[in-house]
């Protein structure tokens, strides 16, 4: 035996929001798993705002909860403030977020991971793979030691010949402090793998201590908190920190516009393409330009520190031309600096390579996750570590992959959308890339997704007792109030209140409950309901879950129908290594793209971009059908 034992079940190179989530599945799953990461002591950094959840993100956040991930207990164990955003919204559309102890998260990730089982860590640099036929067996580290496994995940964050830029200035480096990952890129493009470049972007840190907040705008958070994960590990929050809220100003954007020469993005040095929907403070100045302010928000990192991210400042321009614009901004006079704010290039490799387990096609046992796919974003990682992981895992054990389907989970159009579609920017979640975003919300997660966790081993047999009991309290609420008549003369009296049309006879509650004008408050005033509500002990949570029923259950059923129409062609699978040069009727663009994908069914074909329907339809006949 050499300096580590014979052979691992699953390496995981990284030890970002990806990689921890990919090392707790495998380590769980009862596979024998080592973290390698450069610097152990930044294990789960948030390398850039201190938040986690948001729109769409929220819900992928409570998938990974749901399915026994740890990101939802952190988040839950480090928070200080909690938004549920678009309450204005359907409950399609609601989204938890909160605002996180920076340090308090990446020390309760560390602490987690100490404690599970089967899970093992070591401090260096990989640079390269054992390659043995077509299959990875290990990894090279810059120390020379070559440690097997008969898996490895890639976690490999902005960390891949990572170049961070300031104004003219650029230095190689994964994120501020800490060195770049050189050896990968190299090893993988040199075994036929295709690689891209990206860029991403991070605000100034500033000390909190030099800010006027009395300027500013509070935002506090809401005032009835909830939490991320189902598990009774957590409690929602009693206290909170206020963030701000403050602007940009006109002098503010011609001090910026000053630095645009100097800019890497504007002088042609970052050629690389960043994140649409989280532009620099240089990008909105220029697209917006008829704008003559944007919002900043103002957001602590954490219960005991000074330091304040600001967010929406989100910059590459010289330091000089930061300090001056910024102290233009209403409560910034005399801020004082903790970080400039850079953006930083990167590799990664397009992800049509990878297969729906997250396996790249041309090497076995070699699974991608997270920025190294081409997305951004904490959650997203996270999600893609956690499915990577419990796939590593399960082949190791010869045992079938785990996969989510569109309608299943938003981690489910994640994937499916990453490697049939690719992405030639930083592909990030939203709730309109969901065409079942009705089935899929941030309410229902552990009904959806907890039962499949659990066959395959991950989640407790207390986590199923609890969605058992939770489903079970639901369909009796709802059975009571569709069986449940209630008289004009018990209900007409809250109807008026409400404007809404009064009944002339008696009518079973569910009907009258569902009217939009109704909210729950209103429904427990009809008689019994309370009661029953009481002897069943019926919580917030079965009343969130009734309530959600009650409102939206024709958009529920069409959207079910849709899903089952079109998951009658997952069914439908293309043999491995189709050659499709051999179906003539093909457009050539469909020949072209799907030789390049290797769709698995001919649902997955039919979203690739250039498969036109009148190819579907001849690769149907084709197959038989």
């Amino acid at each position: 035996m050499g300096i580590f034992q014979n052979t691992y079940d699953v390496i995981v190179v990284g030890g970002g929001h990806a990689g921890s989530e990919a090392a707790a599945a495998s380590a769980n799953l009862g596979a024998s798993t080592l973290l390698i990461t450069m610097n152990l002591q930044n294990i789960a950094q948030m390398s850039c705002n201190p938040a986690m959840g948001g729109i769409a993100k929220g819900q992928i956040v409570r998938e990974i909860d749901a399915m026994g991930g740890y990101s939802g207990i952190v988040s839950d164990k480090s928070a200080i403030q909690f938004k549920m955003l678009n309450k204005s919204k359907g409950p399609a559309m609601w989204s938890p977020r909160v605002q996180s102890d920076r340090m308090r998260f990446a020390e309760e990730w560390r602490i987690r991971l100490e404690q599970t089982k089967n899970l093992d860590f070591y401090q260096d640099m990989v640079n390269g793979l054992l390659i043995e036929g077509d299959a990875v067996v290990g990894v090279k580290t810059a120390l020379g030691i070559e440690i097997r496994s008969r898996s490895v995940v890639l976690t490999t964050g902005t960390f891949l010949n990572g170049l961070i830029h300031i104004g003219n200035k650029n230095f190689g480096g994964g994120r501020a402090g800490e060195k770049a990952a050189v050896g990968i890129t190299e090893h993988l493009v040199a075994l036929g793998f295709e690689s891209g470049r990206m860029k991403t972007g991070t605000p100034p840190r500033v000390d909190g201590r030099s800010l006027d907040y009395s300027k500013m705008i509070v935002q506090p958070g809401d005032a009835i908190t909830s939490k991320f994960s189902y598990s009774k590990e957590t409690t929602a929050l009693k206290h909170q920190r206020d963030c701000h809220m403050t602007y940009t100003s006109q002098e503010v954007h011609d001090l910026l516009r000053e630095g645009f020469d100097r800019s890497p993005m504007f002088n042609g040095r970052i050629q690389s393409i960043g994140p649409r929907y989280c532009p620099s403070i240089e990008d909105k100045i220029d697209r917006f330009s008829t704008k003559n302010r944007h919002q900043l928000f103002i957001e602590p990192e954490g219960w005991n520190t000074v330091e304040v991210y600001v967010n929406g400042f989100s910059t590459s321009l010289p330091e000089d031309v930061q300090a001056k614009a910024l102290r233009k901004v209403a409560g910034f006079e005399h801020v004082k600096f903790f970080r400039f704010g850079y953006a930083i290039e990167y590799d990664y490799f397009p992800p049509t390579q990878l297969t729906h387990t997250l396996e790249t096609k041309l090497i076995s046992n070699l699974f991608f996750a997270g920025q190294i796919n081409g997305t951004t974003g904490y959650e997203e990682a996270a999600a893609q570590g956690l499915m990577a992981g419990i796939n590593a895992a399960l082949k190791v054990k010869e045992k079938a992959p785990f996969l989510l389907k569109r309608n299943e989970a938003y981690i489910g159009v994640l994937i499916d959308d990453l490697i049939t579609k690719g992405t030639e920017e930083p592909y990030r979640m939203f709730t309109s890339r969901a065409e079942y975003r009705t089935l899929l919300r941030q309410d229902n997660a552990d009904l959806r997704l907890t039962p499949k966790a659990h066959a395959i081993g991950l989640a407790s047999d207390e986590r199923l007792r609890r969605v058992e009991e939770k489903q079970a309290k639901t369909d009796l609420f709802i059975d009571f109030l569709k069986n449940t008549s209630v008289s004009p003369k018990a209900i007409n009296p809250i109807l008026q209140k409400k404007n809404t049309a009064e009944i002339n006879q008696s009518m079973k509650m569910f009907k009258v409950a569902s009217r939009p004008q109704l909210d729950f408050e209103d429904v427990r005033q009809f008689p019994g309901v309370n009661d029953f509500i009481t002897s069943q002990s019926i919580d917030e949570e079965i009343m969130e879950q009734t309530e959600v029923h009650v409102k939206y259950a024709g958009y529920i059923e069409k959207e079910k129908n849709n899903a089952d129409k079109l998951n009658r062609l997952e069914y439908v699978t293309i043999p491995s290594g189709f050659d499709y040069s051999k179906v003539k009727s093909l457009s050539y663009e469909a020949r072209e793209k799907l030789a390049v994908i290797q769709p698995t069914t001919i649902s997955q074909a039919s979203r690739i971009s250039g498969v036109s329907p009148s190819d579907i339809s001849v690769l149907l006949v084709y197959m038989g059908r």
